[in-house]
């Protein structure tokens, strides 16, 4: 199960360097219809996930179940010809948060170059409605789909997104 909550950032952290770093490429093989089934070169790893949303009673976080299989690189490149829109490539870099949790830094490259946004995980949907965000969080955008990887890879540039950020 992955309770999670998505912020935009108003400014990075300071010493980005020093955290954890992962490269992450990623693309969807279904994105018209749900579940979403991604695949995802996660540094040297290749993961297969089948992820589809739950029902919660409370909406303060996204709540999925997600199911993740081990891929051949052989399997991997083979599926990446078959995604739909575009591969999103981005840099995560794992920063300590108080109350053991840790905020998912997505610095994206590409054609969404210029696109920053931080993920956080909770163990349940009452951790993440008690959670307050620090002041480098920027705006929640945790149930706005413009901002899921599943629609981000259809957009044709980063543009779309930003300039229509007040919408």
């Amino acid at each position: 199960m992955e309770i999670e909550k998505k912020y935009l950032i108003k400014n990075l952290p300071k010493n980005l360097e020093k955290y954890e770093k992962v490269r992450i490429e990623q693309g969807y093989l279904n994105t018209s219809s749900a579940p979403a089934l991604r695949i995802r070169k996660y540094n040297q790893e290749y993961i297969l996930c089948y992820k589809f949303k739950m029902k919660t009673q409370q909406q303060v976080a996204s709540v999925n179940k997600e199911i993740e299989l081990p891929l051949t690189e052989e399997s991997y490149q083979h599926l990446k010809t078959k995604i739909d829109g575009r591969m999103i490539e981005k840099n995560r870099y794992l920063v300590p948060l108080k109350d053991e949790l840790t905020a998912e830094i997505d610095i994206f490259e590409g054609f969404l170059k210029g696109l920053e946004v931080v993920e956080v995980e909770f163990n349940s949907e009452e951790d993440a409605n008690e959670f307050s965000p620090p002041d480098w969080f920027g705006k929640d955008v945790t149930f706005d789909v413009r901002f899921k990887n599943s629609q981000l890879c259809e957009i044709s540039d980063v543009a779309e997104i930003l300039e229509n950020l007040q919408k």
